[in-house]
């Protein structure tokens, strides 16, 4: 039987795995050889395995069997593991040679005092010399000084020394999958032909590996660019030299079945209290939305980006970095640039002041590139300033979406309540209630834009509630059965406008309404 090693060659990541590909040569005799491979990550698919290779042999079978080691044979986690325990040992011996300087001090601190009522007594019966007094205090004072900055020197050795176990304590904590000493090996039964040099490559899946989409949305006067960037993100147990790299949208199927169809049954209508308690049960067992993690504030350099070649397929695209990239395995993410796309964009305002008084800068824009852009957040810039950040879902070749690009503080936009009433009417015991409002709308800025006003008026769902007289001017440019009002206002440089809101609502008797607000 022969061992060997094979170095990482090539690395395809998918969405949530990766492909990644060793190659070897080793020197075989004449006839039936045994090649193990070993050193392979504990989490690697035994069904994704696959051998080829070249040279006068043929694969007769392949297996993947278990190497149990007692330490880890990862060199820079066994150097490591070693420096946290001299590091251990070394704030034991700190420890040690603390208490002894504590003692110490505690000594000299005792002498001193004894002596001093030693010389007091000897003074007053002039059995010592005022001169002996002094040189014995003195060389006190001096070991006493020594003693406490041997101290201060003890301290500060054994806060170096915590600051350095703590940070091999970190980096430890970011290779754990490694720090299992067990590998897994892979073992090739070859016929070989004759005596030769025979190349094995060795491929096979690894899971914990994913790549993930960010973006840098940048406006450039009315020019709009995207720049996509890919996240590479593992914690297989194995660190990924600089090799070829691949970025694959396929997603490689655990188990591949084709959708079968169940039954759409009809049932009766289940009651509120049912219906409730299965949300409050669905709610416990973790559904619900999560707040979405910070972006952090992109660098914001004007310059080119190299783009991956890129090979679209039936069902999935490749991309290839221009630079090859090393991925080692500690769970941070490493980027490289997957294309950047000037797009045509149409810009214009959006602001809905019954929730906000805050204006966004909005761009409509159409993927003019060979790219199906796949999810993930965007950071988005003016110029070279960061302004915020915002999400991109899947985005097609030639869809057209829209952008938030963020608030544009040039654009003012203020709603107030002007007029409000409540009475009963004048015949029958019907109460009504009366309300109007009005909208500011200011472009202080030095472009002219559209702004779009979003509104709305209340919508009633029971019959003792009508809502009428409704009034706006100017009129909406759409308005819907919801009670929803838009305006798209054209508005020039220094320019404002005012939009007017008015409504009644007539509640019938013994009716409790709920849902007004002001």
């Amino acid at each position: 039987m022969t061992s060997t090693e094979a170095q990482i060659v090539a690395v395809t990541v998918y969405p949530g795995q990766a492909r990644v590909t060793r190659r070897t040569s080793v020197a075989l005799e004449k006839g039936q050889r045994q090649v193990t491979v070993g050193g392979l990550p504990v989490g690697l698919q035994r069904d994704s395995v696959r051998v080829n290779g070249r040279g006068p042999a043929t694969v007769l079978g392949v297996d993947v069997t278990m190497e149990r080691h007692a330490q880890t044979p990862d060199q820079r986690v066994g150097e490591l593991e070693d420096r946290l325990r001299e590091l251990e040992n070394a704030l034991l011996e700190l420890a040690d040679t603390v208490a002894v300087a504590d003692d110490r001090v505690k000594l000299l601190s005792a002498v001193s005092r004894r002596a001093g009522g030693t010389f007091a007594k000897g003074l007053a019966e002039r059995t010592v010399e005022p001169d002996r007094i002094a040189e014995v205090s003195a060389a006190l004072g001096v070991q006493l000084a020594e003693a406490l900055g041997r101290k201060r020197e003890l301290a500060d050795q054994r806060i170096r020394a915590t600051e350095e176990r703590d940070l091999v304590q970190r980096t430890l904590g970011t290779y754990r999958t490694q720090q299992a000493p067990d590998r897994q090996a892979v073992v090739v039964d070859m016929d070989v032909r004759e005596a030769a040099t025979v190349e094995i490559e060795l491929s096979y899946v690894v899971d914990q590996a994913l790549w993930s989409s960010t973006y840098d949305i940048r406006l450039t006067g009315e020019s709009l660019s995207l720049t996509w960037h890919a996240e590479i993100t593992q914690s297989t147990g194995e660190d990924w030299p600089e090799c070829e790299l691949a970025l694959s949208t396929a997603r490689p199927a655990g188990t591949a079945t084709i959708p079968e169809l169940s039954p759409w049954f009809l049932d009766r209508h289940q009651p509120q209290a049912v219906r409730a308690r299965f949300a409050m049960d669905a709610a416990e067992a973790g559904g619900g939305y999560g707040a979405a993690a910070p972006a952090p504030m992109a660098a914001a350099a004007m310059v080119s980006f190299a783009v991956p070649e890129v090979e679209h397929g039936a069902a999935a695209t490749t991309y290839r970095p221009a630079r090859q990239v090393a991925v080692p395995s500690d769970g941070t993410a490493h980027r490289t640039t997957v294309a950047v796309i000037d797009l045509g964009a149409a810009l214009d305002h959006i602001a809905a002041p019954v929730l906000g008084p805050e204006a966004y800068l909005r761009a409509t824009a159409v993927n003019t590139s060979e790219h199906t852009l796949r999810p993930g957040r965007a950071s988005v810039f003016h110029e070279s300033e960061f302004v915020g950040t915002t999400h991109l879902e899947v985005w097609s070749p030639g869809e057209e979406v829209e952008l938030n690009l963020g608030v544009d503080d040039r654009i003012r936009v203020e709603r107030e309540l002007v007029r409000r009433t409540a009475a009963k009417a004048v015949l029958g015991s019907t109460r009504r209630r009366e309300a109007a409002y009005r909208i500011k709308v200011g472009n202080y800025g030095r472009r002219a834009t559209t702004v779009t006003v979003l509104d709305q008026v209340p919508v009633s769902r029971d019959d003792g509630i009508t809502v009428k007289d409704v009034t706006c001017k100017p009129d909406p440019a759409e308005r819907t059965d919801l009670g929803e009002l838009t305006w798209k206002l054209p508005m020039d440089a220094g320019r404002t406008a005012e939009i007017n809101v008015g409504f009644r609502v007539d509640v019938a008797r013994g009716v409790d309404m709920t849902g007004w607000r002001e």
